[in-house]
């Protein structure tokens, strides 16, 4: 693992939370997008070299508005740069960590990406980000 990509934070509303970080940060939301393969709309802001996601469910059913309904709004999940998602994929699998899917899918901000169940991360929703091009 190279870096840490970003920080997903959950939110309700993206129209409420993006004023609130853009003042937060100091910095302008740079880029909405819709994931259909993960079923949110984000929205991502960069400060430095650090990235913040806002996640926000397109489905009321969606996990994004289940983790807000058992948890809250806040951190979801933390993201970390791969240069090879599918050897990180298979090393992390041969250690003993549980994968939530057998192969990447198409992600936020153009990456593949591939989450790791907290339950094998101490408690932690890990995602694994590879750029596509």
């Amino acid at each position: 693992m190279e870096k840490i990509e970003h920080i997903g934070i959950a939110v309700k509303s993206l129209e409420n939370a993006i004023p609130l970080y853009e003042s937060l940060l100091g910095t302008p939301c740079y880029k909405t997008e819709n994931v259909a393969s993960e079923g949110v709309t984000t929205a991502f802001f960069q400060t430095g070299q650090n990235k913040i996601e806002l996640l926000e469910s397109a489905d009321p059913e969606g996990v994004i508005a289940k983790f807000i309904e058992k948890k809250g709004e806040g951190i979801h999940h933390i993201a970390f740069a791969v240069d090879d998602i599918h050897a990180e994929m298979k090393r992390l699998s041969e250690a003993g960590f549980q994968l939530l899917s057998p192969e990447p899918k198409p992600g936020a901000d153009n990456k593949l990406v591939c989450f790791l169940h907290p339950k094998t991360t101490g408690g932690i929703l890990v995602e694994l980000c590879m750029d596509k091009g």
